[in-house]
């Protein structure tokens, strides 16, 4: 008996099972950044060719995981307008005060 892998590892001569194993090392980078599921799909079609032949051929899916969306908190104005300070807040005049040295 021939095992899945041998084959897999003849598809393509190698290449398929190297780009799956690329894949996979990506996933789990992103799932452990993200620490959100994601997947990869494997898979073999068989189709009978000429003379007893088959024809195998090997498909990689890779799902990443769903990004976080961007987000940031600003206020609206009466006009409509969005700020990043809170118009209803009053501003601070704040000054510098020069530091004396320590002797």
């Amino acid at each position: 008996m021939t095992h899945i892998t041998e084959t897999m590892n003849q598809i393509g001569r190698g290449s398929f099972l190297a780009k799956a194993s690329e894949e996979l090392m990506e996933l789990v980078r992103l799932v452990n950044e993200s620490d959100k599921a994601g997947s990869l799909t494997l898979t073999i079609t068989v189709k009978p060719a000429s003379s007893g032949a088959m024809t195998i051929s090997g498909k990689s899916t890779l799902k990443k995981p769903p990004e976080s969306p961007m987000e940031t908190l600003l206020f609206a104005t009466p006009d409509g307008s969005l700020v990043a300070d809170n118009p209803n807040q009053r501003k601070l005049d704040l000054k510098v005060i020069p530091m004396k040295k320590v002797q």
